[in-house]
């Protein structure tokens, strides 16, 4: 199980930048590179049985892992010039459930300040 997490993590150290930064493309003179936020997690497991405090001999096993890339833009590069260009269903979707939580706070906060 070891050397599985340590491949792991030689492969998530080594892509961290490539997903982050797509390829650039280029089409009719604009330059247009992804930018994306990216996470990964992973689990591992081991198991027994055999010991002074167990009923039951067997064996484990297990694993798991996961990742999620959220697109949050692209550096757009036109006429010499490159900027930033927000994807804005991206941010719209991370920055709902965020206002509806500062909201609730707030709303909590005034009403403790009222009191």
């Amino acid at each position: 199980m070891s050397n599985l997490t340590k491949q792991l993590a030689e492969t998530v150290t080594q892509s961290g930048v490539r997903t982050a930064y797509g390829e650039p493309v280029e089409m009719d003179g604009t330059v247009v590179m992804p930018v994306a936020i990216s996470g990964y997690g992973f689990g591992g497991g081991e198991g027994g049985g055999s010991g002074p405090n167990t009923t039951v001999q067997g064996e484990g096993s297990g694993g798991g892992g996961g990742g999620l890339s959220l697109p949050v833009g692209a550096y757009v590069t036109r006429d010499g010039y490159t900027r930033f260009e927000p994807n804005i269903i991206a941010l719209l979707t991370v920055a709902v459930p965020f206002v509806c939580v500062a909201g609730r706070a707030l709303a909590r906060v005034i009403r403790a300040l009222k009191r």
